[in-house]
């Protein structure tokens, strides 16, 4: 029987007891805390749980010699992953766009422009020692546009002609041959002549350039254009309830979308010892950059840790690792940035859309990589002006890149024909790009969240530094009212003002007796 003690004739439960509720007590908030870290926590650990199982079950299902339908079967609910992200990405870039560029002050956009510029511009070239001569038995790759042609594309996808085919296609120059004559010899004279042509993929940044012009145009409406916005408003909050939904499904899809790209490998072996160096040299580069550069940019702006900012953004860059896609992490990045980190809902959706398809550091850095791992496999040595070239043409083309799997292939092709390489080495790239596409979109989407985060920094240094300067307003008004009313009272009830009142009253009575 538990013992009691009695104080004032009440019983008192023991020590032991007290213990023991104590005990209970402390186990309870455990409990409750591992509870509530589980709630906040449980996609993030699905997800990372999801990348390890799916590489799991990839190397068990690899020794099944499945034949192709089967691996195509293996691969579907990964495939409708990829299928649900890329079908929310139109009406979120567009009405997150609008929305963002109806309610944002964009003069703080040119200050992200400078930061994004800087991003670029610290890319990290790694050199290596001639790699030789490969034969992985590839198929050659080539590509014949012109440089020029390929930057005036650039220019051209950001004026769509047609802004409904821009959901769905984007211009591209190709070329034909037209005969302009005979020679000396009678043998026809060709000209190759660049013709306007239309190829299957989304015309992002035609579509991010027109939305962010439309919410300035709506924005100068004033009061007529506010229904309008309230509809983007509402169509966005809407896509992001979608986007909630469909981020429960990413650990189960990553799962199959790991492992079916681990059947699918062939001969890793061969690739990894023949392409080694370029496989480290990239993987180097994104690290160095990712982990060093951009955590330093973050820091150097805000005087924050960069990585406590990183670490609520576990799923987005795992989304990214597995999909190779910066555009379908995009659904996810947004939700995580504003749930987790806190940044306002203007700049995070006005913001990441034009990050997701600008902003490419991994991009630019795997291009110039590759460039000079070509170059040094056909032992050709690369001037100052030449590398200059591929770091310029390489942050160019990469604002270019599409933002999906292997999207930066072909763009290395515009950075080879600057410098006069041959172009048909980029089977060697295609060969490894599934293992370096991955650290590539990690470090694109962490590029789009630091410098969200950043502009939210700054915009919140601006907001305070308003209301400080509207509270000395208000203060320095209320001095002045004090200051006004001070005088006034003085001159009322001044013993001095009163006495020389007084004075001057008698001496006016004494002028007038005298007189």
């Amino acid at each position: 029987m538990e013992k009691k003690s009695e104080i004032n004739g009440h019983a008192v439960p023991s020590m032991a007891s007290t213990g023991r509720i104590v005990e209970q007590s402390a186990r309870r908030s455990c409990l409750g805390k591992l509870t509530e870290f589980l709630r906040k926590n449980m996609l993030v650990i699905m997800t990372v749980s999801g990348v390890l199982v799916g590489v799991g079950l990839g190397m068990m299902v690899r020794g099944m010699n499945l034949t192709k339908a089967q691996m195509t079967y293996f691969a579907f609910p990964g495939e409708m992953l990829l299928r649900m992200l890329k079908m929310i990405i139109l009406p979120l870039v567009v009405c997150s766009l609008v929305s963002g560029a109806a309610s944002l002050d964009t003069r703080s956009l040119g200050k992200l422009g400078g930061i994004a510029v800087a991003y670029f511009l610290v890319t990290t070239l790694i050199p290596g020692v001639g790699a030789g001569s490969l034969s992985l038995g590839l198929e050659s790759l080539s590509s014949d546009k012109e440089t020029t042609d390929s930057f005036l594309d650039l220019a051209r996808n950001l004026f769509p002609s047609n802004l409904v085919a821009a959901a769905f296609r984007s211009y591209a120059t190709d070329y034909k041959m037209v005969a302009v004559g005979n020679d000396t010899n009678g043998t026809t004279l060709y000209q190759k002549v660049p013709i306007g042509t239309e190829t299957d993929g989304m015309n992002i940044l035609g579509l991010v350039l027109f939305a962010m012009v439309f919410g300035v145009a709506l924005r100068k409406l004033g009061d007529e254009g506010e229904e309008l916005i309230r509809f983007f408003n509402a169509f966005n909050e809407a896509t992001m309830v979608l986007v909630s939904w469909i981020m429960w499904y990413i650990p189960f899809g990553i799962m199959f979308l790991v492992g079916s790209k681990i059947v699918e490998m062939e001969d890793v072996v061969l690739l990894v010892t023949s392409l080694g160096k370029y496989i480290f040299a990239s993987i180097l580069g994104h690290v160095i950059h990712g982990g060093i550069v951009l955590p330093l940019i973050y820091f150097g702006f805000t005087r924050k840790n960069p990585f406590s900012f990183l670490s609520g953004l576990i799923t987005p860059f795992t989304t990214a690792f597995a999909t190779c896609s910066s555009s379908a992490t995009l659904p996810s990045m947004i939700k995580c940035v504003e749930e987790n980190n806190g940044v306002d809902k203007r700049i995070s959706r006005f913001i990441l859309p034009i990050g997701a398809t600008v902003n490419m550091d991994g991009a630019a850095i795997f291009q110039c990589i590759a460039a000079i791992f070509i170059a040094q496999l056909n032992n050709f040595e690369l001037n100052a002006g030449q590398i200059f070239t591929i770091l310029v043409t390489a942050t160019a083309s990469s604002v270019g890149a599409a933002g999906i799997p292997a999207g930066g292939i072909i763009t290395i092709a515009i950075i080879l024909e600057a410098i006069g390489l041959p172009t048909n080495d980029l089977s060697l790239m295609l060969a490894v790009d599934w293992i370096v596409d991955r650290t590539t979109t990690v470090v694109n989407v962490e590029g789009d969240a630091l410098g969200a985060g950043i502009l939210h920094h700054i915009n919140q240094q601006e907001m305070k530094k308003k209301q400080e300067q509207q509270q000395q307003q208000a203060e320095l008004a209320e001095v002045r009212v004090e200051a006004v009313a001070n005088v006034q009272a003085e001159e009322e009830t001044s013993p001095l003002v009163t006495h020389q009142t007084k004075a001057s009253a008698a001496m006016s009575e004494a002028i007038e007796s005298v007189l």
